[in-house]
């Protein structure tokens, strides 16, 4: 390991660590926090995102092919008391790895250049843990990207990352993107606009049977509070809604976007879109 000895608390590492919980700091330094050995698995295999790792001596045994591959990556790793670890780390309980990553988030234009076939529009998503897993759905999904608009939670908040597990590192995302210009962008590149809203004109599963979900697509999630607004509803070419079945009031935010996701997704890679086998 980088030392013998854990690193001082008061050391300038350390310091310049704990800073990064605040997103003032993250953006000006455009670095985050990325904890637990999923997470930091996944920033050593994103080429150079790893700039450092910090490890208390139980986690460095127990995942001693994680630090291993920092090492061998040239990735400087600092041997961390447990309270250092716990005045770094922003859980209650920390898994004892925390590493320090580069921003990776990619520009808009560039994703558009990639001609995705799925894509999930977070509009107005305030709560950094629906951000993040729902970044993990489009992840499970096969999604293209990802894009947070400008209205939308940091995409590096700590709870916005850990929620992701590892995802972050998967698939491209552009921040803060004016939700008009990623409707529109999405629209010009040939990709179809869905806004997933509990009050859609349009339903899911009539949207499947109908075979019109085969092609490239977007899905707009709104607010987890009080969903998307009329004028984000206006910008799409359909406002889709997840039937309610049961006697649930309702689907939470990433439950929603998940449905909305899979069902892209299954209807992609069916010939012809997928439509029912009920109907006679």
């Amino acid at each position: 390991m980088g030392t013998a000895e854990p690193i001082s608390p008061r050391n300038p590492r350390v310091a310049a660590a704990r800073r990064l919980a605040r997103r003032n700091f993250r953006g000006k330094e455009r670095r985050f926090l990325a904890e637990g050995p999923q997470a930091v698995r996944e920033a050593i295999a994103h080429s150079t995102t790893l700039i450092e790792l910090f490890t208390t001596l139980d986690a460095a045994e127990r995942h001693s092919d994680i630090v291993t591959a920092a090492e061998s990556a040239g990735v400087p790793v600092h041997l961390a008391s447990d309270a250092t670890m716990a005045d770094i780390s922003q859980t209650v309980t920390p898994q004892g790895l925390i590493g320090v990553c580069h921003f990776l988030d990619s520009p808009f234009a560039e994703i558009l250049a990639r001609n995705p076939r799925l894509v999930a529009v977070l509009a107005h998503v305030r709560d950094p843990g629906n951000a993040g897993t729902v970044l993990r759905c489009a992840d499970a999904a096969g999604a293209d990207a990802v894009v947070l608009t400008d209205a939308s939670v940091d995409l590096y908040n700590p709870k916005s990352v850990r929620a992701s597990v590892g995802s972050l590192f998967h698939l491209p995302v552009a921040v803060g993107v004016p939700v008009e210009r990623a409707v529109a962008g999405l629209r010009e590149s040939g990709v179809r606009v869905l806004a997933a809203d509990g009050a859609g004109e349009r339903d899911l599963d009539a949207e499947l049977d109908d075979g019109a979900m085969g092609g490239r697509t977007a899905w707009i999630f709104g607010n987890e509070a009080w969903g998307l607004p009329e004028e984000t509803r206006a910008l799409a070419d359909a406002v889709v809604r997840v039937p309610i079945h049961g006697k649930a009031e309702s689907l939470n935010l990433a439950t929603a976007a998940a449905v909305c996701l899979y069902a892209s997704a299954r209807a992609q890679r069916a010939a012809g879109g997928c439509r029912s086998v009920t109907s006679s």
